[in-house]
């Protein structure tokens, strides 16, 4: 299981990963923690992650403030081969590197890329486990990445015929070049309120909600800090926050839809993972044909992005008008305690340790799949 990552989305992926090996069937499973530091280094953990939530996983990282990370370094070779993974056990003398290290594989059948956000969730792990000829739960590279990319998802979705609020996309260099020029560019296209998010990015972080003009530089400025890439989009008015989970290969299938009631003006990520006032509802208090149209919805945009394994996709369903709106898709949603996606499930049909269960199932059969296909032309 690979948690942790070079993301804004760190604490979530930490948490979501101690969720998952609290709950994987120790008499089926033989798991392997693997930590990826901040810095990008990949560590054989000396134990499996155990905090509850984002906030513990914060609580603990302040109080390790200024410690350096020790384990055994671990490096997943791009080829395929017997040993999955390389794992460096350093030589040390006298708690000093001695620059000798010992070198070791590790042989694995699936990878768990609990991963949120960039350089986990958006295709370039999926890369490198392609390269590397290995199962891996969730989406391909192409899934990963326009389930990623707000702006490609949303090109994707309207391709397929779903409604989409209307957006603009801002490049970072363009707002650093010529900020008054994209102020009337988006004035022109789109009426306020709007949503500034990050292309590329989840859990909410970097995302504003715009009145007016005096609050879009800093919104723009804010989700340019994470992004080269900026979607801005219309707000809906009166918005309920629904989300479904989507779950299969070639023939998936959606949950129960189920509502998400922030304690906060949207769902941020202090609304999602800090305070403890927001609430779902599951099932989501909608009619029999709301309800079977978003499950259909849901399972069109998974396939509108030619997503595998799992995802979450989110709606907006407006008070005001009744119209509903894709908002977007997650191909690795949180497997937090108080995640929406095996709540979800949950309340369908599949308790959390099943769940897990089908997703390994899953990866190993698309895994298997993809063995049959031909890599040479003779």
């Amino acid at each position: 299981m690979l948690y942790g990552g070079r993301s804004g989305e760190h604490e979530v992926s930490v948490a979501s990963a101690a969720a998952i090996f609290a709950n994987l069937d120790r008499s089926r499973y033989e798991p392997i923690a693997i930590r990826i530091e901040k810095d990008g280094r990949w560590l054989l953990a000396d134990r499996a992650p155990s905090a509850a939530s984002a906030a513990e996983v914060l609580d603990q990282m302040r109080g390790e403030a200024g410690r350096v990370r020790n384990g055994r370094e671990v490096v997943l070779p791009p080829r395929p081969g017997e040993d999955t993974l390389i794992v460096i056990s350093r030589q040390t003398a006298h708690g000093a590197d001695d620059g000798l290290a010992a070198v070791t594989g590790l042989a694995l059948d699936v990878i768990f890329p609990v991963l949120h956000g960039p350089y986990g969730e958006d295709g370039t792990i999926q890369g490198l486990l392609e390269l590397a000829n290995v199962a891996y739960v969730g989406s391909g590279v192409l899934g990963s990445a326009t389930g990623m990319d707000k702006a490609a998802m949303k090109v994707l979705f309207r391709a397929r015929g779903l409604q989409v609020p209307d957006w603009v996309v801002v490049w970072q260099r363009d707002w650093q070049a010529d900020p008054e020029a994209v102020v009337h560019r988006i004035e022109t296209a789109l009426p306020y309120p709007l949503f500034v998010k990050p292309a590329n990015l989840g859990s909410s972080v970097g995302i504003s909600r715009v009145r007016d003009r005096s609050a879009l530089g800093p919104a723009l400025d804010a989700a340019a800090s994470f992004d080269r890439k900026v979607v801005v989009e219309v707000a809906v008015l009166e918005a309920r926050e629904i989300e479904c989970a989507v779950l299969g290969n070639a023939e998936p299938r959606a949950s129960v839809p189920g509502e998400i009631v922030s304690s906060r003006e949207f769902y941020d990520y202090e609304a999602k993972y800090l305070d403890r006032a927001s609430h779902d509802e599951i099932p989501a208090a909608l009619d029999a044909d709301t309800t079977a149209r978003i499950r259909q919805i849901a399972v069109e945009a998974f396939t509108a992005v030619d997503a595998a394994g799992l995802a979450r996709v989110d709606f907006l369903l407006s008070r005001a008008t009744g119209a509903l709106y894709v908002n977007e898709i997650n191909t690795m949603p949180g497997f937090t305690t108080i995640s929406m996606y095996a709540k979800l499930w949950a309340a369908t049909d599949l308790p959390y340790s099943a769940l897990i269960d089908e997703l390994i199932a899953l990866a190993i059969a698309r895994h298997t799949d993809k063995q049959r296909l031909r890599t040479s032309a003779f």
